[in-house]
């Protein structure tokens, strides 16, 4: 059995304590908690804050992580573009720089298991030096779990 794992990152245009990015910030928790809500949601990514905004994935300290996991392509995708988070992704100019590579990455795992950080990099990594593959994807072109 495999879940769908994704990771998401956004380089912020001002520090998070900025009040520039106050709109973004003070929406985090009730975002995480629907996402946590939503059909198919399996685990997210979180420090003690109960948010990945405080974990330092990259050098950068501007960029921002989010990773989770999910049932399946089909719950995630509702829980991007179905739900109030969408009208988050329609403004994510407002607060993140556009950036030239993916910003975003899938990767099917086993059941029960939470993939960390590194993992996430290299999944992304290797979906912009390769593009989709079965191994890192994107929405564009979504690959099935793997044959048992």
């Amino acid at each position: 059995m495999f879940k769908l794992a994704q990771l998401n990152i956004a380089k912020a245009k001002y520090p998070l304590t900025s009040p520039s990015m106050k709109e973004f910030v003070d929406n985090l928790e009730s975002i995480n908690q629907l996402a946590e809500q939503s059909a198919g949601f399996v685990w997210r990514l979180k420090d003690e804050s109960g948010n990945a905004t405080g974990i330092q994935a990259f050098s950068d300290p501007l960029v921002i992580t989010n990773m989770s996991v999910w049932d399946d392509v089909n719950s995630l995708r509702h829980f991007v573009y179905q739900t109030h988070h969408v009208e988050f992704v329609k403004r994510r100019k407002t607060w993140f720089e556009s950036l030239e590579s993916s910003y975003y990455v899938l990767w099917w795992i086993a059941d029960g298991h939470f993939p960390d950080v590194q993992e996430a990099q290299a999944r992304l990594n290797q979906l912009n030096e390769k593009g989709d593959t079965p191994q890192a994807f994107s929405f564009k072109k979504v690959f099935p779990p793997p044959s048992i």
